[in-house]
């Protein structure tokens, strides 16, 4: 699929089609997300991936999200911050963040890419959710993300705000561009 597509048709959906999925394409998919930049080239990021639907049922529970029940695989994105909070002591949980924001858009770029489903799920009870995947407790869950076929049922992502309303020139509020300065000899 041509990029700008994948970047436009990229939605967060939650009906799903009970069609089954290659466990290869899972594997592509967590590829691509593992490709996004990382602090220090670091592998702060784990993947658990689940398939059992009685352990998919309670990670639904757990989110209280009931559509995830209809998905064939999630994966549970995981960081482990030891090496990170050394190598960079107080800026370690910004990059953290900003590692797994740039994997998770990965792996939903990916997904759409594929013309598969899935919903960035956030919002989870971390207690629950470490002890169902007996995750330790200096592991942080990152983000909950079901993969599964689309339903038929037709979905389009939000409008995005105007970029009018969103763009600042060289301080914060400020809308007014100014010439850009010409470089001599170029």
């Amino acid at each position: 699929m041509d990029f700008n597509k994948v970047i436009k048709t990229r939605a967060s959906l939650r009906n799903y089609s009970p069609k089954k999925i290659n466990y290869e394409k899972v594997l592509s998919i967590i590829e691509s997300a593992n490709s996004a930049p990382s602090p220090g080239n670091l592998s702060i990021l784990k993947y658990i991936i689940i398939d059992n639907p009685e352990t998919i049922q309670k990670i639904a529970q757990a989110c209280q999200q009931k559509f995830i029940t209809k998905s064939q695989y999630i994966v549970a994105v995981c960081s482990d911050s030891k090496q990170t909070k050394i190598m960079f002591d107080e800026r370690a949980e910004k990059y953290i963040k900003q590692h797994a924001g740039a994997v998770i858009e990965n792996f939903l770029l990916k997904i759409t890419d594929l013309g598969l489903a899935s919903c960035w799920v956030g919002a989870f009870s971390d207690i629950t959710i470490k002890k169902i995947l007996k995750i330790p407790d200096e592991i942080e869950v990152q983000a909950i993300l079901p993969i599964a076929h689309k339903s038929k049922i037709k979905t389009k992502q939000k409008a995005k705000t105007n970029l009018n309303n969103i763009i600042y020139f060289d301080t914060w509020k400020n809308k007014t561009k100014t010439k850009p300065r010409m470089i001599s000899g170029h």
